[in-house]
Order: C-alpha cells, then sequence, then structure tokens
C-alpha cells in the first residue's frame, strides 16, 4: 500500500480505520511497541483521571522546562489542529515528524490493527525517541488500565480525579471507574492522587500493588490566602509564597499541588529547583480551560462536558464579578449526561444559545433544547446549527458589559476557536 504523504491523509486513513479496529485490551499496542525497538530512556510522566489532565499536564511540562528539561508532551483531543497532541519543547511538532511517525508505526505494526489513537500514540512515542528528551508525560485518553499510552512504564503516575464519565466503558460506579483509574499506578513507584476524596477502589488497588500512593489532603496538599499560597507534605516538607498559577479557576491547586507533589516525588531523578517552579506556574497557558479572551463583552471558553467538570465551571462563574447578563453557548454530545451538565449551571446562565454538534455522537440543537427545558431553565432558548453560529448570535444580541460561556465539549470551543481566528 502506498503510504499517505500529508498529515491530512494520515489522519483520513486512520479515521477510516478506527472503528474496524476497536478492541479493549493492550496485547496490540504492546507489541507493535516492542516491534519499533524504541526502549524508555527517560523518565516517564503518565496524567489520567475524569477532569483536570490537561491543565497538570500543562504546568508539569511548564515547569520541567523552566527547570531547562528537554520535555515532550502527548494530550487529547486537540482543539484546532492535531499536532497540538504532540508538544517537544513547548512547540507542537511538525507536520512532517508526525508523517514520519506515522510511517514507523504502520511499518511495524504489519497485520495488527489499530485505533486512531492506539496509531497516534505509538507515533508520538517515536517522535519523543528520534528528540532525545530529558522527561515525558502522557496523557491518558480514556480510562486508564486498558488505554495505549499504559504500555509504557511511568516513573511516576497522576490520577487527577474520579467523576462519572464514559460510563460504558469504565463502569457505572465511582468505585469501578476509580479501579480503572488506578490501573496507571505502578508497583514502587510514585502514585499521585489530586481527589481528596478518592473512591476506595483506588487506594486499595495501590496498596495491592505496593505503588508509594500520595493523596491531597493526606499525603500532601495546599493553603493560601488572596495573594499567595503554599505547598506541604505529610512529611514535614513546605514551600511557600508561590504565586497563584496563571490558568484560572479555583480548582487549579488541586492540580498544581499534585505537579508540585510529582516533582517532589521524583526529585532524585529529575530535580526541579523551586524557582523553576514559581516560574512554570506563572508561563503556562492552555487553551480552553477556564479561558477568558480580551475584549468586550467578556467571552468564557471551557471545555467543560460532564457534571463534575460544569460544577467547577460554576464555582469560577461566580467568582468573576457582576455582568447584566450571562449568554451560555452550548453544544453537547449525546453519550454525556447533558442533563446533569445543565442542571450545575442553569442559575448562572439568562439566555440560552444551543448549537447542533456534528459526527454519530453530536446532539442537534433541538435535541438539546429539549434537554434543557425538561430541567426548567431560565430565560430564552435559541437554536443554531453549530457553535459558530451560536456564537455569531450571542456575539450580536449580548451588551458590552455581559459575559459569553461557551462550553459542553471540545468541539464546541474549536469551532469557536476556528471562528474567532478566521480572516
Amino acid at each position: 500500500m502506498q503510504l499517505p504523504e500529508s498529515l491530512d491523509g494520515w489522519l483520513g486513513l486512520l479515521e477510516a480505520r478506527h472503528g474496524q479496529s476497536i478492541q479493549l485490551g493492550l496485547d496490540r499496542v504492546r507489541a507493535v511497541r516492542d516491534a519499533l525497538q524504541l526502549p524508555q530512556t527517560c523518565p516517564v510522566f503518565t496524567v489520567g483521571g475524569t477532569n483536570g489532565k490537561g491543565s497538570t499536564c500543562a504546568m508539569l511540562e511548564a515547569v520541567l522546562l523552566a527547570a531547562g528539561y528537554r520535555v515532550g508532551v502527548y494530550t487529547s483531543p486537540h482543539l484546532l489542529h492535531y499536532n497540538e497532541r504532540v508538544r517537544i519543547d513547548g512547540r507542537d511538532v511538525s507536520d512532517s515528524v508526525l508523517v514520519d511517525a506515522f510511517g514507523d508505526v504502520e511499518r511495524a505494526r504489519g497485520e495488527i490493527p489499530l485505533t486512531y489513537f492506539e496509531h497516534g500514540t505509538l507515533a508520538a512515542w517515536v517522535a519523543f525517541s528520534r528528540a532525545g528528551l530529558d522527561a515525558v508525560i502522557l496523557e491518558v485518553g480514556l480510562g486508564g488500565r486498558l488505554d495505549a499510552v499504559n504500555v509504557f512504564e511511568p516513573d511516576c503516575a497522576i490520577v487527577t480525579s474520579v467523576a462519572m464519565d464514559h460510563m460504558d466503558y469504565l463502569g457505572d460506579t465511582r468505585e469501578a471507574i476509580g479501579f480503572e483509574k488506578a490501573g496507571i499506578f505502578r508497583s514502587g513507584c510514585p502514585a499521585i492522587c489530586s481527589d481528596p476524596m478518592p473512591p476506595a477502589s483506588l487506594i486499595e488497588h495501590a496498596e495491592a500493588i505496593g505503588a508509594k500512593l500520595w493523596v491531597s489532603g493526606r499525603d500532601f496538599g495546599f493553603s493560601g490566602d488572596q495573594n499567595q499560597w503554599a505547598f506541604w507534605t505529610a512529611g514535614g516538607s513546605r514551600r511557600g509564597g508561590l504565586a497563584y498559577p496563571s490558568l484560572r479557576g479555583t480548582n487549579q491547586l488541586l492540580n498544581a499541588a499534585a505537579v508540585m507533589a510529582a516533582c517532589e516525588a521524583v526529585r532524585d531523578i529529575l530535580p526541579v529547583p523551586m524557582q523553576a517552579v514559581r516560574q512554570g506556574f506563572m508561563l503556562v497557558e492552555l487553551p480552553g480551560r477556564f479561558q477568558v479572551l480580551p475584549g468586550r463583552p467578556t467571552v468564557v471558553l471551557d471545555v467543560a462536558h460532564n457534571p463534575q467538570a460544569a460544577g467547577v465551571l460554576n464555582e469560577n462563574l461566580a467568582s468573576m464579578g457582576f455582568f447584566p447578563e450571562t449568554w451560555a453557548v452550548i453544544g453537547m454530545l449525546a453519550d454525556k449526561d447533558v442533563a446533569g451538565v445543565v442542571r450545575l449551571l442553569r442559575d448562572r446562565v439568562d439566555h440560552w444559545v444551543v448549537a447542533s454538534l456534528p459526527g454519530p455522537r453530536g446532539l442537534d440543537a433541538q435535541g438539546l433544547a429539549v434537554i434543557l427545558r425538561e430541567c426548567g431553565v431560565g430565560g430564552d432558548i435559541s437554536e443554531c446549527a453549530s457553535p459558530q453560529e451560536a456564537y455569531a448570535l450571542a456575539r450580536g444580541q449580548a451588551a458590552e458589559g455581559d459575559r459569553i460561556v461557551v462550553f459542553g465539549s471540545f468541539l464546541t470551543v474549536a469551532d469557536v476557536l476556528a471562528a474567532r481566528k478566521a480572516p
């Protein structure tokens, strides 16, 4: 078969194969990993959890870069360009790097089928292996135990939170989901949990395999006032006088403390000075996570797509101050807990502009409007064919002092971002 010569060609090929390749388990990915013959040569951090993975990866990356290390980061999904998923030294890799890496994986897999995500994960590893890095950060795509990134051995694993999401794959209880998330822990290695109330299944699994578990609020934590915050460990270590992370949101200290715990846990193999920690937290950026755009009316972008994330978004909106009216631009996937998200934000919104999302999982605007009405939302509801159309409608009707909140899915935020970047 003639291999694609462009990134778009590769992504089209992988998308076409994806539905034929889905099969739970790591045997296939592990076999292709071994065929690539690219051993781990630097410390690896694996980051899982329901919410907060992206923010945690971004902060850990920023801190390690500030310490002078060469760092590779693999995250998902992307907002505008696939290249966002694979970063080296703080920059998205080029199309040519990805094309070469996809080709290497294709040749190594032989007749072994791989999903879109599995092929992409292995391609990211190829790109990292060629770059001579000091550290690699891998974000779990779904769950943990059976996720493709789990074929690589972490020197430190972080679980950010455990909440109800992807229940068709991970189980319909928090205990079942917690067990899946804990699957990234390893015997004898640091296992950081930034959820202050983790399910018993996570703790029990960590203890059963002999992982070095640190739980937020028990083994490490934070305190602070309006100006600065401090990190502490149960062993008596304390780091004070820290500036708040540049990522907005009341939940970011949970993620920042987990990053500091991870750095503390691996300090013997990857020492990080406090100046690098401070600098990393001040400079970190991550689009779509309570991102407040410049200008008026105020526009907030947040990829919140499940009730836990919606609850955090609600708290963050409450802390922003007074706005005469709040406009919600919302588009969601049909397999999400749409009603759970809406109920947590319904009292924060005056006007709802609902958008259809594409694809077999996308919920259309009419169906979303029905759920909003069933949830008893106040204010008017407008239906639009796309997030771009919904955003344009909200921009056209919102007053200068109002607030527009775009949320519900990565697809929703990505479509609005693309509209803003269009000439």
